[in-house]
């Protein structure tokens, strides 16, 4: 899958789960959906924050107030997410924080795929889009799985705290036993 494939894939991988928590039969299958959707979109967030943000600040000629917008976005996600893996399961706030979160999503989701997208698909050649696809797929086996709300969200620190949150994010998940993906 080239870049935006990848990305936008990830956006539907996010929406079925919001399905799958209302749907869920139980108090721990909606505990599980909570944890997986914390995990990728905290992957998801990181990586467009390492790769793609910076890359689209550069190429759009009003690239880095938009991509304000889009990080201040992603705090909110953060620290809806934040709040949510701190919840201890079948907490009454959960289903608000779920909605919230969903509406969250759904509004990033909607500026990205109908504007971010197609300006950076009209801007960098099928090659590049390739290759950043690939990276993106790399770097999302090492990328953080919990939010980060209080991390810096630009390069260069973002790169090096990155890795140092995944790490530390996977020895969390094993030791809580939390599902890997």
């Amino acid at each position: 899958m080239d870049a935006i494939e990848l990305l936008k894939h990830d956006h539907r991988m996010v929406e079925q789960l919001f399905r799958d928590y209302h749907a869920a039969a139980s108090e721990t299958q909606r505990r599980g959906v909570i944890e997986l959707t914390i995990r990728e979109l905290s992957k998801h967030a990181a990586l467009e924050e390492m790769m793609v943000y910076p890359m689209a600040k550069k190429l759009l000629p009003d690239g880095a107030p938009r991509i304000d917008e889009h990080l201040s976005e992603h705090m909110a996600v953060k620290k809806l997410l934040h709040a949510l893996d701190k919840l201890p399961a079948g907490d009454d706030r959960e289903s608000d924080l779920m909605d919230q979160l969903r509406r969250e999503v759904e509004e990033h989701v909607r500026e990205e795929e109908g504007e971010l997208m197609p300006e950076l698909r009209a801007r960098l050649s099928q090659q590049d889009l390739d290759e950043l696809g690939r990276l993106l797929d790399q770097a999302k086996r090492s990328a953080p799985t919990r939010p980060h709300p209080n991390a810096p969200d630009h390069p260069p620190a973002l790169t090096v705290l990155g890795p140092v949150a995944a790490a530390y994010d996977r020895l969390r998940d094993r030791l809580q036993g939390r599902p890997s993906t």
